[in-house]
């Protein structure tokens, strides 16, 4: 009888640990939600907003103040979820989304509006690294792509449904019922966060959950972050849009960034703990995947940004019909990342990585040799592939990367990887921009720039004679600089190839946990 007490004890334990770890798998895929919905809902309502407050001209700060507020904070989220544990972080980060949604939801003007954008990512930033992070945590090694497959569905779900879900609040309700929204999805997420997510214990040492509140925390070094990554954001985001790539304005915020990224490496060194640490650069391993998912972001922007203009303004299609055409890779990448671990186990994350970025390389670079004007399935069949590809490539990435540090780093590791591939994003929008609209001068014999050429395509539609033939030369054009683009973001897939493999090691030194 005494050998019994224990074993019933552990038998009635288990099915509570599970069922508390599907409520806090629950709480990460409503946070994850918060996080995949916010810019796709918040587009298709831009229309309706603009008219309310006004402010046309500075209204894509609704997008690039969310996008650089969550840039910056990664990495100071990602130290902070390693000081004091991942729950309090994720904690305040879901609080400040939330308190940012609401006071969007209260907006009177467009500059009022922007400014609590930037508090919502201010706390998406906490969102998105600390629910890789925990879901890391949460499984081990064998388990791990069963979470992250659960994670990528979000991302696919809100992909499409977030545009229908903004277009018919803002058609049926009031585009403040947008940020409103979150209020209860974001409530019940906290709830199971607080209620069932609880963090063992752990010794004391750099990184780890401390009792003492006296951890040592690199403020000096997250404010020069924070200065740095926001002042070279914008000038990325700001550069050949608002100012010229050449003006006094750009030139100014590229000194002052490079100035502030010397000043961070200056401060970085003297700290005790600091915020970027050292070794996520020293590590072959992590080095590398930092550098193949900032590639990773730099050629999304191709089929992300330019693909609907594409298939509008070349193809014919609908508004929804583009969508479409854009939607179906959320369909292939889930899938190839839930399967990508039967690949990875047999010959290892590296060489996974090096199969997708190989095939994704190949299907960007047979996008320029698509017929013209062609027909919508063809575009959108490239597009399942180069899911699949990229499912296939960037999973193995993140979990080989999560499996080489303990618990005191990881945060910081997942944090550095998502810190690169959103740079990358951001980088690409700029220089794929500015590729798209040189192309577009050279084509067209003038200035312009994409946005601009596809509306005077839209205003010119059904033409004949000669503004016909302008109307066919316009498209000629748009197909040529999106074609330029493809051909830039493969060159970004066989730069990601090059890096892992030359610098990534073909076996990652893969730390074996309990459940292993």
């Amino acid at each position: 009888m005494g050998d019994a007490r224990p074993v019933a004890r552990e038998s009635a334990r288990r099915p509570a640990e599970a069922h508390r770890r599907g409520a806090v798998v629950a709480a990460l895929m409503l946070a994850m939600a918060l996080a995949a919905l916010d810019s796709t809902i918040v587009a298709t309502a831009v229309p309706q907003i603009v008219g309310d407050l006004g402010g046309f001209s500075v209204f894509s700060w609704l997008f690039s103040g969310y996008l650089l507020a969550v840039t910056v904070t990664l990495p100071v989220y990602g130290k902070l979820s390693d000081t004091f544990g991942r729950k309090p972080v994720l904690v305040v980060g879901a609080a400040l989304f939330l308190l940012g949604s609401l006071l969007c939801a209260l907006a009177w003007n467009m500059g009022a509006l922007i400014a609590f954008r930037v508090v919502q990512g201010l706390g998406g930033g906490a969102l998105q690294g600390t629910v890789q992070t925990l879901a890391a945590d949460l499984y081990p090694l064998r388990e791990r792509p069963r979470i992250q497959a659960r994670l990528s569905t979000v991302w696919a779900v809100s992909a499409v449904a977030g545009p229908a879900v903004g277009g018919v609040l803002a058609a049926y309700a009031d585009w403040r019922w947008i940020f409103l929204v979150n209020l209860p999805v974001g409530a019940v997420a906290l709830w199971l966060i607080v209620r069932h997510l609880h963090e063992p214990q752990r010794e004391s040492g750099p990184g780890s959950v401390r009792s003492a509140p006296r951890a040592r925390v690199d403020w000096a070094g997250a404010l020069a972050v924070f200065a740095c990554g926001g002042t070279l954001l914008t000038a990325l985001v700001q550069g050949g849009v608002a100012w010229p790539w050449l003006s006094a304005p750009s030139l100014a915020l590229f000194g002052a960034g490079l100035a502030l990224a010397g000043l961070v490496v200056v401060v970085e060194r003297r700290a005790a703990e600091p915020v970027v640490p050292g070794w996520v650069w020293r590590r072959r391993t992590i080095a590398a995947v930092n550098l193949a998912l900032g590639a990773l972001g730099l050629l999304m922007v191709a089929p992300t940004v330019f693909l609907p203009t594409y298939a509008q303004a070349v193809l014919g299609l609908g508004p929804v019909a583009a969508g479409f055409v854009l939607s179906v890779w959320t369909l292939s990448w889930p899938v190839s990342a839930a399967l990508s671990q039967h690949v990875y186990r047999r010959v290892g994350f590296r060489d996974t990585a090096l199969l997708g970025i190989g095939a994704a390389a190949l299907i960007l670079l047979a996008f320029p040799f698509l017929p013209y004007p062609g027909a919508a399935w063809q575009p959108a069949l490239l597009m399942l592939l180069l899911g699949a590809a990229l499912g296939l490539f960037q999973l193995p990435l993140i979990v080989g990367v999560q499996s080489t540090v303990g618990w005191s780093e990881r945060g910081t590791a997942t944090a550095s990887v998502l810190f690169c591939r959103q740079t990358g994003q951001t980088v690409g929008a700029a220089v794929f921009g500015a590729v798209a609209n040189g192309v577009l001068a050279a084509r067209l014999g003038g200035a312009g720039d994409l946005d601009s050429v596809t509306r005077a395509l839209d205003a010119g539609t059904g033409e004949a004679g000669a503004a016909g033939a302008a109307h066919e030369a316009i498209r000629h054009a748009v197909a040529s600089a999106v074609h330029a683009v493809y051909l830039g973001a493969a060159c970004a897939a066989a730069l990601a190839f090059v890096v892992l493999l030359c610098v990534a090691p073909r076996r990652f030194p893969v730390l074996r946990e309990p459940g292993d």
